[in-house]
């Protein structure tokens, strides 16, 4: 079995290391997973803005995914986890997204509705699975 190597995103990720003790990111073999990857940036401050907060969500996994050597190429899997339910405008960016981000090919999705995340003012959080080839 491959011995598992644990990521940590520069900048938020760094600060959720030294206070939460967690990795962002974990590779074992060709499979990289990540943690939930929120839409704050590296001061863990929010947008207003929903589509603005799920935009910076994927810009942090791809940093992620970066730090752990992938790239939304072999994203092979996607959970997301919603605050306030589904309107229109959150299936919007996230469809969008999913074409800019992975234009060749489509993942399984799972998209959740929830009560809270880790921080009073997140309304997303997105984790990933990606197999590099």
């Amino acid at each position: 079995m491959n011995k598992p190597e644990f990521f940590v995103t520069p900048g938020y990720g760094e600060r959720q290391l030294n206070g939460l003790h967690y990795s962002q990111a974990i590779k074992i073999g060709n499979r990289v997973e990540t943690s939930g990857q929120g839409g704050v940036d590296d001061n863990l401050q929010t947008p207003e803005s929903l589509a603005d907060e799920i935009a910076q969500a994927f810009r942090n996994l791809e940093r992620t995914l970066a730090a752990a050597g992938a790239g939304w190429e072999p994203v092979v899997h996607v959970n997301s986890y919603h605050v306030g339910g589904f309107p229109p405008e959150v299936n919007d960016v996230m469809v969008r997204l999913f074409r800019h981000y992975m234009p060749n090919h489509a993942p399984i999705w799972t998209e959740v509705g929830v009560a809270a995340l880790a921080l009073p003012t997140m309304r997303i959080e997105i984790r990933v699975t990606a197999i590099i080839p």
